[in-house]
């Protein structure tokens, strides 16, 4: 049988096929006399263990606060699949575009992109929402289809709001869509089954916004992803200031911090071996860190804090980011999910939430090292018009 991570905390398990209720739950059980209301329970459980999973933070900046004047699309990504990669698309149809994507492992058709830029140099991502509506209608999960489609047909911002205004409603989504463009534009599209809200970053006063697990037209007594949404405001705070965000911000700064705003420090600046894991923006379901900077996506694939920078454009992708013909996933992602599992040691009960302090920072440390010079020699090989970009730094 298996078990959900965040459904573990409620199971005493036994191997692989024997799992039973804690006594705290099995007392809860009791209490429903029928199959309808232990089905409620169990739908409303399974959507809790969705939340855990599904927990993204992102950004758009604003070109006036970057040095080289154009916008950036930051996705830290949370989800339940450990595994995922990146591929060129090319096109296949007139007027359609190349693009490059992050996928999942095991989407061999490559039907849903989770973060990606064109040809055209239109780029994508979202966050999931859970405050637009109540999450309860049967045609969902559709966020990366629809983002696959945009970067085969989207020019600029404003071809995506064309897009969602023309597809079929419900569009099965509950998303906080980010794009920018080649022209500079950027905007959050906070989107439901039948419409969005619009939130355009040159009307931001900071210049930048920040989106997690909740949509500011959304209800603000629900949704998730508060506490992070303040962690990066914090952290990005310095670069602002300056107005020298960039690509390293988000994937060396944001996505390795352990700093709790509402504890006001990072916890990897203490001397506790362990570190329970809650609310910090990497989190034991990060998957990636990519940020979208021109035509480049740079790519921290795999669990972020245990992992390093690549680059990747329309024209190549790094071997080791692309899907191994054998398993289908990254080579680099799977050495990467090893380490998040020497990074979170203990395995029993509640062991996913106790993060392994000293082994994480050992791992932070080196990536960032690695990361730091891949930026180095791959913007030497941009600045000379090389978009194949080589092997890097391992």
């Amino acid at each position: 049988m298996g078990v959900s991570i965040a459904i573990r905390p409620f199971l005493y398990c036994y191997g692989s096929k024997r799992c039973h209720l804690t006594p705290l739950f099995s007392r809860i059980f009791r209490i429903f006399a029928d199959m309808k209301t232990i089905a409620a329970f169990l739908l409303a459980l399974s959507l809790l263990c969705h939340v855990y999973a599904v927990a993204c933070t992102s950004a758009i900046v604003g070109g006036h606060l970057t040095p080289d004047g154009r916008p950036l699309l930051w996705k830290h990504r949370d989800t339940g699949t450990e595994h995922n990669f990146v591929a060129r698309v090319a096109a296949h149809s007139p007027g359609e575009a190349d693009f490059v994507a992050l996928f999942n492992a095991g989407d061999t058709l490559l039907r849903e992109a989770w973060i990606g830029v064109n040809s055209h140099g239109f780029a994508v991502m979202n966050t999931a929402s859970y405050n637009l509506a109540p999450d309860t209608a049967s045609y969902r999960d559709m966020e990366g289809v629809i983002m696959a489609r945009a970067l085969k047909s989207c020019r600029t911002v404003a071809d995506f709001a064309i897009l969602l205004d023309s597809l079929p409603k419900p569009l099965g989504v509950q998303a906080n869509f980010g794009v920018i463009d080649s022209l500079g534009n950027g905007a959050y599209f906070e989107t439901g089954d039948y419409g969005y809200t619009i939130y355009d970053v040159a009307d931001s006063p900071e210049g930048y916004i920040i989106r997690t697990n909740y949509s500011c037209s959304g209800d603000s007594t629900c949704g998730y992803g508060y506490i992070r949404l303040q962690n990066a405001e914090a952290l990005i705070r310095p670069f602002v200031e300056a107005g020298k965000v960039t690509p390293e911000t988000f994937t060396e700064c944001l996505s390795r911090s352990f700093y709790h705003s509402l504890l006001g420090r990072d916890m990897l600046d203490s001397s506790d071996s362990w570190i329970v894991d809650q609310d910090f923006i990497p989190r034991y379901s990060s998957s990636a860190s990519v940020v979208i900077d021109g035509g480049v996506m740079w790519t921290v694939i795999g669990y972020p804090p245990c992992s390093y920078v690549l680059p990747a454009t329309v024209e190549y992708v790094p071997a080791q980011l692309a899907a191994d013909s054998a398993t289908g996933r990254s080579a680099l992602c799977d050495t990467v999910v090893a380490r998040k599992h020497e990074v979170f040691p203990v395995k029993r009960g509640s062991g996913q939430h106790y993060i392994d302090a000293v082994r994480l920072k050992s791992y932070c440390d080196s990536c960032r090292s690695v990361s730091l010079d891949n930026y180095r020699e791959y913007r030497d090989s941009l600045s000379r018009g090389d978009f194949r970009l080589g092997g890097g730094h391992d």
